[in-house]
């Protein structure tokens, strides 16, 4: 049966990691995987300049007034 044990460390110099826990009984047998994280990637523009930018967006309040506007226009009563 396989037990899992999951914590986060910091690599030291030279690429060492070191992992420590009661957990591990001596001369026991492991396998250890690495998953290294990405830095975030930050997005130079800001989230404002995404307004309006893609196909069905407004870029105004004034324009979705108009959409509206047009829209109950074309009902029939």
């Amino acid at each position: 049966m396989l037990n899992g044990l999951r914590q986060q460390a910091i690599v030291k110099t030279g690429g060492v990691v070191e992992i420590s826990s009661p957990e591990l009984p001596a001369g026991a047998t492991v396998e250890v995987i690495v998953l290294l994280e990405s830095p975030a990637k930050h997005s130079e523009k800001p989230l404002s300049s995404f307004i309006g930018s893609v196909k069905g967006s407004f870029a105004t309040p004034e324009e979705v007034d108009q959409f509206i506007r047009q829209e109950r226009d074309a009902w029939e009563f």
